[in-house]
């Protein structure tokens, strides 16, 4: 498809710099499958849901992996984002040209890293000389924030860009749907007869990055690490078995699932890693009901939800979002889709 398809003008003030407080304050835009558009706010979660609904959360931590050094004189600023190996990392790097084989970048006096392998596209390929990679990086890291708030992140970014469920470390972003939600929220949801299941995606740096191709099949994405538990896998399929619904919590829990998920929809324990690029005209398997912010113009993401919901509905959805206000993309307002 033709990626202008999916372009849309966003005026500059709904572009979210901070979230809103409390978190389940937020905005929720209800675009059921049929009918009108609904404007809701996030604590109105609950009265969406059935008893009996299995929702599923990417329970990925976003790691500070933003890191700035000096190579001798020179100022490196770096983005980890995929790690291939103990305390080695692919990054992108600025300036990428100014590193070679073997040279050193420090960080601190206790934090160093050597380039080991280096890319065309601003890759370099580091091993890290440390004992924990993860300490190091909270303590000498930052948040990873998106590059469209241009700024630096701050002290409340480190609690404000991380979910309230997040466990396992190793994304450079956040699985931004579930920042809207708080333990009194997640209650409300036991309280209502939902399961709650969790899988890890550990988002790329690739979710930065725009479509810079004309058709959407000469886009390659990036991969992503993914892994679903036996005991999650095993709820979410017996819940498709006895007809209730599954609903994502997010585009990466979708992508897990539905990475996972074979022609009859069960999906399957393991991990594997996921390039899965869903367009309109893809069948989904795994998920019938996805909670997901509002993405950036021409992105993998927005392609995602107009194959989800319909492309002309979705686009129209955005229309009604961007006209009463909303706020659009990480920490902006939030839709609840029921599949087209």
């Amino acid at each position: 498809m033709r990626v202008d398809l999916f372009d849309f003008d966003l005026p500059q003030s709904q572009i979210a710099t901070a979230p809103a407080a409390p978190r389940d304050s937020a905005k929720l835009l209800h675009v059921p499958a049929m009918g009108p558009f609904i404007d809701r706010i996030v604590s109105d979660l609950p009265q969406l849901l059935r008893a009996g609904d299995v929702m599923v959360f990417n329970d990925t931590k976003v790691i500070p992996a933003r890191l700035r050094g000096m190579r001798g004189d020179i100022a490196i600023e770096l983005l980890l984002h995929r790690r291939m190996g103990l305390n080695q990392w692919q990054c992108f790097a600025k300036p990428a040209k100014r590193l070679k084989m073997d040279q050193t970048i420090v960080f601190a006096p206790d934090f160093t890293a050597t380039v080991i392998g280096r890319s065309d596209d601003g890759q370099v390929h580091l091993q890290f000389e440390c004992a924990d990679i993860y300490a190091m990086l909270e303590k000498y890291g930052e948040m990873p924030l998106p590059p469209y708030m241009q700024r630096r992140a701050g002290q409340t970014d480190t609690q404000d860009y991380q979910t309230a469920y997040a466990v396992h470390p190793g994304s450079v972003a956040a699985p931004t749907a579930g920042l809207h939600f708080t333990p009194a929220l997640l209650a409300a949801i036991d309280a209502a007869g939902v399961t709650r299941a969790h899988v890890t995606l550990h988002v790329g740096a690739g979710t930065f990055l725009p479509v810079k191709v004309d058709d959407t099949d000469d886009h390659v994405m990036h991969s992503e690490w993914t892994h679903i538990s036996p005991d999650a896998a095993a709820t979410i399929n017996t819940a498709r078995a006895e007809g209730r619904r599954i609903i994502a919590v997010g585009t990466t829990s979708l992508r897990t699932l539905e990475s996972s998920a074979k022609a009859d929809g069960l999906v399957h324990a393991g991990e594997l890693e996921t390039q899965l690029f869903i367009t309109p005209g893809y069948t989904f398997r795994a998920v019938d009901v996805l909670m997901t912010n509002f993405h950036l113009p021409r992105s993998t993401l927005l392609m995602l939800v107009s194959a989800f919901a319909g492309h002309a509905r979705m686009m129209d959805a955005y229309a009604h979002a961007i006209a009463t206000g909303y706020r659009f993309y990480s920490y902006g307002d939030t839709s609840f889709l029921e599949r087209a």
